[in-house]
């Protein structure tokens, strides 16, 4: 449970119908089961210690007493496990009879909540048999003395981890229009649980998807759905046990169809509560009856995937999806700007690297969705005193591919008479030495723009921005930036896919020998002709800052945390301790390098990431990187001890 995690369990027991004895000694099994697996949240499906199906036998008072006494003994077995445990059973009360939730752990049952909608439609007639729990707020004294809550709005709130806190619903309450769950999440609940029956028709497996990791994504939680399977009677229906785990939005585990089994998958509670931090929307109520229960603490194994790049789908048709409407975010926002300030041209910087490159190709698409003429695009070349002949060339070319206005202005001489005006010794290749290139490129830029009425286009990444790898005032500088938002392992998959989606494959060609071209500013002499200094040797691989940005900025993560998450997303293909340096070097570059964040030009966002001081990232510029650093530190020494 350690950083969050909860590792859950959705369970489909062989039952017999109206056989509570042998389904209860099923049920106990699979808490022994589960609890050896680790899960500490366990949910078997709806009316599970009697079966679903029973039908009329529900009105029998012989089947009803052996469901309470069952109950009592689940509740004796859970003293047994550290884990809270969630079985369904029919239960009469007040001379009505309820479908019902019992939550259950440390050897009592700690709430009964009944089902408020009641399916009464088609195949279901569940009316004739149960009442509607809508409104009951009362307590039930069991056989053993215990009194329990008895109402739907029950959160069952761990102790020892108070981002965790467990509401339950049942089946048909989540189809419908207004499901308990929503006033469960308003009033804290990170975690939903669904016992469920749900029969088997053509294609509804695919909606029951949809509307489990739809709920979960709209109310920010956690969401395990247990449903019934195989056991239940076959007279009209079939039960598949089709189960789901989902997060905010995310299947984390399915179970298959037609097969009786136990599925597992961790949720991240954590990650729920920093979600809602930032949603200001997202509503607060109270009205909920709060019982507490206790976990241990311990570090949970980790079984849920962690995407290595967190910004990029894994799936190629989604990827491919996500380039295109990246594309048109970028294109429309720089035609809007281009449109509004009526500027004649676009002046962009081509040194033949990919964020240069994804720049005039946006420039590009603006431009043909304005019918302006390419040639009103100016592309500057400059070449400096580390441009090797293989940027150079595909510099060039593009433009040329392109149909854009070639411009080039060799900055070699003007840069040494401005070393010269400084005094900087023009063999020592120091930080002035760089920048001093950088910030040639863009006064020329900048004076270009001018003299032919236009705007100059930034080149610079979401991933430079957060490292603050950009020259102030240099390459950190221009009149609209267009790939601001869009992190360094994205560009490269946008410039692939227009080298995949060009109809013209001489320019696919440029495209992919770019892609090839290792990440470089290219601000020092070449060693035989070739790049001498390479970007991620410097700062780090991007896919490591890439991931580091994710969960930093949206989830707030702790140091530990994500390393953590690294480890694992990274395993077999970095070493912890060099994960670890990179995380450090991360941190001390992202708090100190905000001052370049916070004077950022117009830009889109096209992510749930961004670092404009206008929206997503207002930071001090000198806020104190301490406590991070701190945290970082403690890493490192628990490493070396190991």
């Amino acid at each position: 449970m350690k950083h969050g995690f909860i590792k859950t369990a959705a369970v489909t027991p062989k039952i017999r119908v109206a056989d509570p004895v042998y389904n209860g000694e099923q049920i106990r099994r699979l808490m022994k089961e589960t609890a050896e697996a680790g899960a500490k949240i366990v949910v078997f499906p709806e009316l599970s210690i009697t079966g679903y199906t029973c039908g009329d036998l529900f009105f029998q008072e012989t089947l009803l007493k052996s469901a309470k006494r069952e109950l009592l003994l689940l509740a004796e077995e859970s003293k047994k496990y550290d884990a809270v445990f969630f079985a369904g059973l029919p239960y009469a009360k007040n001379g009505k009879l309820y479908n019902t939730a019992a939550a259950i752990s440390g050897g009592r049952v700690l709430g009964l909540v009944p089902k408020t909608f009641l399916p009464n439609y088609a195949e279901f007639y569940e009316a004739r048999h149960f009442t509607s729990g809508q409104g009951i707020a009362e307590s039930e004294v069991l056989e053993n003395g215990q009194t329990v809550p008895f109402q739907t709005d029950l959160l069952f709130c761990c102790k020892e981890i108070p981002q965790l806190r467990i509401a339950a619903e049942i089946c048909e309450d989540l189809w419908t229009p207004q499901p308990p769950s929503i006033r469960h999440a308003v009033a804290g609940a990170t975690v939903i649980v669904n016992l469920s029956a749900s029969d088997e028709t053509t294609g509804k497996d695919i909606y029951r998807r949809e509307l489990v990791t739809g709920q979960s994504a709209r109310l920010l939680c956690g969401y395990v759905y247990a449903s019934a399977g195989d056991g239940e009677s076959t007279q009209d229906v079939v039960y598949s046990g089709h189960s789901l785990i989902a997060e905010n939005g995310r299947l984390l585990n399915e179970s298959r169809r037609f097969v009786n089994e136990t599925i597992y998958s961790e949720i991240d509670v954590q990650r729920i509560e920093a979600e809602r931090r930032k949603m200001t929307t997202f509503g607060v109520s109270d009205g909920h009856l709060h019982v507490s229960f206790s976990l241990k603490e311990e570090e949970t194994v980790l079984t849920r995937e962690v995407d290595p790049a967190p910004f990029v789908p894994q799936d190629a048709q989604g990827r491919d999806k996500r380039c295109d409407e990246i594309i048109s975010i970028q294109a429309m926002g720089l035609k809007k700007r281009l449109e509004h300030t009526n500027s004649k041209c676009a002046v962009v910087g081509i040194s033949g690297g990919l964020d240069s490159t994804l720049a005039l190709l946006v420039t590009v698409r603006a431009f043909d969705l304005l019918g302006k003429d390419r040639s009103g695009i100016l592309a500057v070349t400059m070449p400096g005193f580390g441009t090797t002949d293989r940027t150079y060339e595909n510099a060039v070319n593009l433009i040329r591919a392109l149909g854009a206005s070639f411009l080039e202005i060799d900055i070699k001489n003007a840069v040494n008479q401005h070393f010269c005006d400084i005094g900087q010794d023009a063999s020592v290749h120091d930080i002035t030495y760089e920048n001093g290139q950088a910030r040639e490129r863009t006064q020329i830029l900048m004076d270009l723009a001018n003299k032919h009425q236009g705007l100059v286009i930034g080149t610079g990444d979401l991933s430079e921005l957060a490292l603050g790898w950009a020259t102030y005032n240099g390459d950190h500088m221009s009149m609209y930036a267009v790939n601001a938002s869009v992190p360094k392992t994205l560009v490269r998959h946008l410039v692939g896919y227009f080298a995949k989606t060009s109809q013209e494959k001489p320019l696919s060609a440029i495209l992919e020998d770019i892609l090839d071209t290792p990440v470089s500013p290219e601000l020092l002499p070449p060693e035989d002709g070739k790049i001498s200094q390479k970007t991620e040797d410097l700062v780090g691989p991007y896919e490591l800052h890439d991931f580091f940005l994710y969960y930093v900025m949206r989830f707030g993560f702790a140091p530990e945390k994500i390393f953590r998450l690294a480890k694992r997303a990274f395993a077999g293909t970095y070493e912890d301790a060099f994960i670890l340096k990179w995380l450090e070097v991360f941190y001390r570059r992202f708090f100190s390098q905000q001052f370049k964040r916070s004077c950022l030009p117009d830009g889109p966002k096209v992510g749930t990431v961004a670092v404009s001081p206008r929206g997503d990232l207002r930071m001090p510029s000198d806020a104190s990187a301490r406590i991070w650093m701190g945290e970082i530190e403690q890493l490192i020494i628990k490493l070396k001890k190991i």
